[in-house]
């Protein structure tokens, strides 16, 4: 990239129309001007979340993967090219950061896996005698 391109986000909507599929392109942003990512709620699976620039835009991803999904896409960009101190709040940093050890390519099997640890250890906590 040289250094008078710049990073862009596109928001694109999709229509399907009979068998023919149409994509078109609401709005752009510069990265670079990005502030913020709120997911609104990490604790809860909701497509919604809000892009903080000069004004804050409200939206709604297709589903809650692909919320995290762009969270995480955005994220690297900024890492890659701009180095900035981009906040993404309100997201499980779990899935958004790649030094995580849960961290993959394949995150269904990751998330399972992390699942039956919990659960393993709840069941161990609850065989545990309790002194008297």
């Amino acid at each position: 990239m040289t250094k008078n391109e710049e990073v862009k986000i596109i928001m694109v909507k999709h229509y399907r129309i009979g068998l023919d599929e149409k994509y078109e392109v609401t709005k752009k942003w510069s990265l670079n001007d990005l502030q913020m990512i709120d997911g609104k709620e990490a604790d809860t699976d909701n497509p919604f979340f809000d892009l903080h620039f000069k004004k804050v835009y409200s939206l709604e991803a297709y589903s809650c993967a692909s919320k995290y999904a762009f969270a995480r896409t955005v994220n690297k960009l900024n890492h890659a090219y701009l180095k900035k101190d981009l906040r993404i709040v309100n997201f499980d940093s779990t899935y958004i950061n790649d030094d995580s050890i849960w961290s993959s390519n394949n995150k269904d099997c990751l998330v399972l896996m992390r699942i039956c640890f919990y659960a393993f250890n709840l069941v161990c906590l609850s065989l545990c005698p309790l002194p008297l």
